[in-house]
C-alpha cells in the first residue's frame, strides 16, 4: 500500500490524499461501506461500483465463524470469493469480541469467547487475527486490540491500552510485509493521557497506518471530537488515519476537520433497510404516509439509479409491502449520497474552502 497527501486545508487539519493498493487506488477522505459477511447487504458488487465505492470493509470475526477463513483461502481469497475487484479492509475482530462482553474472557494472550451462532468456544489473539486476515487476503488488515467499554474507569482503560500495545507488537512480529498493509489501533477511551500514550506507543512501532478505535460506543459528539483532535497530532502525518465506526455526516465532517482520512459505519446501509434515507434537504423516512402519492424522486438533486427511475410513492409501497427490492433501492441511494458527500468534501479541500463547506452543511440556510 502507498499513501500520499495531495492537499492540505489552510484553515483546518483537513487533507486530501490517495491510497494505492493491489486492487486499485482511491482518494481520501473516503467512506467505506460495511460488508460484514463478505457482502454489503442487498447490493451486488456491480451496484457498489456504480455508486462509486472503491474500498469496503469486511468482518474478520464473522468470516472466521462462517464460512471459515480456510475455506475462503482455498477458494482464492475474499476478493475472488465475493467477486469484488476493489480494495478490502478487514477489521481485527476486536470490536466484535468487545460487543460479546457476556460471552468472552480476556487474558494476556487474547480472548476466549462463545460463538453467537452456536455457542461453541473459540480463541482469537493477535497471532490468530493475523492468520485469519492473511487467509482472507484483504488489502488492509488491522492489529488485534482490546476495545474498552464506555463508560470505563481509568484503571481498566489503562490496562486496555497496555494489552493493545502488547498485542500490536505481536501482530507486527507475525505480519509478513508485502501485499497487505497493517494498521495499528489507538485505544484509550475518553482519557486524553491514555490516548496520547497509546498513540505514541503505536507510532513508535511503524505501522502502515493508524486507526482510532473505541469511539462511537456511547460518548457524546463533543467528547468524541475532543479525543480525536487531541490524538491525531501524535500520529505520523505521512500515514493514513482511520476513525473506526463513525458515520453520521456531521461526525465525518468533524473527523475530516481533525485530519482523518478514512471512515466506516453501518449507518447508511442499516438506515436504508429501515426506510431512513439521506437527502440534500435532510433525512427522509420513506414509510411516512405523506409519501403514498408523492411522484417525486427521493432527492430531486440526486443522480443515483433509484432517484432517476422511481418515485417516493413506489419506494414507500415497496417498503410497506416488505418487498426485497426496497432494501436494494434504498441502499443504492444512501451509498450514492455518501459517495457524493465525500466527493464534495474532497473538492472543497482542494479548493481551500472546506471550512466554509462544513459550516454551510452543518448550518444550512432556512428553506
Amino acid at each position: 500500500m502507498q499513501f500520499k497527501v495531495t492537499h492540505h486545508c489552510p484553515s483546518s487539519g483537513a487533507r486530501c490524499g490517495e491510497i494505492t493498493t493491489l486492487h486499485g487506488s482511491f482518494e481520501t477522505p473516503v467512506f467505506m461501506p460495511v460488508g460484514t459477511q463478505g457482502s454489503v447487504k442487498a447490493l451486488s458488487p456491480e451496484d457498489l461500483e456504480r455508486t462509486g465505492v472503491r474500498i469496503l470493509l469486511a468482518n474478520t470475526y464473522h468470516l472466521y465463524l462462517r464460512p471459515g477463513h480456510r475455506l475462503i483461502e482455498r477458494l482464492g481469497g475474499l476478493h475472488r470469493f465475493m467477486n469484488w475487484k476493489g480494495a478490502i479492509l478487514t477489521d481485527s475482530g476486536g470490536f466484535q469480541v468487545y460487543s460479546l462482553s457476556n460471552l468472552r474472557k480476556i487474558s494476556e494472550q487474547g480472548v476466549t469467547f462463545q460463538s453467537h451462532l452456536d455457542g461453541s468456544t473459540h480463541f482469537i489473539g493477535p497471532r490468530e487475527a493475523m492468520d485469519i486476515q492473511k487467509a482472507l487476503g484483504s488489502d488492509v488488515i488491522m492489529a488485534f486490540d482490546e476495545c474498552a467499554p464506555f463508560p470505563a474507569d481509568h484503571d481498566y482503560v489503562r490496562n486496555s491500552v497496555r494489552l493493545t500495545s502488547q498485542w500490536a507488537r505481536t501482530c507486527l512480529e507475525c505480519h509478513e510485509s508485502g501485499a497487505q498493509a497493517l494498521f495499528g489501533i489507538v485505544q484509550g477511551g475518553v482519557y486524553p493521557d491514555l490516548r496520547e500514550q497509546s498513540a505514541r506507543e503505536l507510532a513508535s512501532l511503524g505501522f502502515d497506518g493508524y486507526a482510532l478505535g473505541g469511539l462511537s460506543v456511547g460518548e457524546d459528539r463533543e467528547t468524541r471530537q475532543r479525543i480525536v483532535e487531541g490524538t491525531v497530532p501524535f500520529l505520523p502525518a505521512e500515514k493514513p488515519r482511520y476513525l473506526m465506526g463513525v458515520g453520521k455526516p456531521e461526525d465525518i465532517l468533524d473527523g475530516v476537520t481533525a485530519g482523518i482520512d478514512m471512515f466506516d459505519c453501518v449507518l447508511p446501509t442499516r438506515n436504508a433497510r429501515n426506510g431512513a434515507l439521506f437527502t440534500t434537504q435532510g433525512p427522509l423516512s420513506i414509510k411516512n404516509a405523506c409519501y403514498a402519492e408523492d411522484d417525486r424522486p427521493v432527492d430531486e438533486h440526486c443522480s443515483c439509479y433509484t432517484c432517476t427511475h422511481f418515485s417516493r410513492a413506489y419506494l414507500r409501497h415497496l417498503f410497506m409491502a416488505k418487498e426485497l427490492l426496497a432494501y436494494r433501492l434504498n441502499t443504492i441511494h444512501n451509498l450514492h449520497y455518501y459517495a457524493g458527500l465525500m466527493s464534495e468534501i474532497r473538492q472543497a479541500i482542494k479548493e481551500d474552502r472546506f471550512t466554509d463547506f462544513r459550516r454551510s452543511f452543518l448550518e444550512p440556510p432556512e428553506r
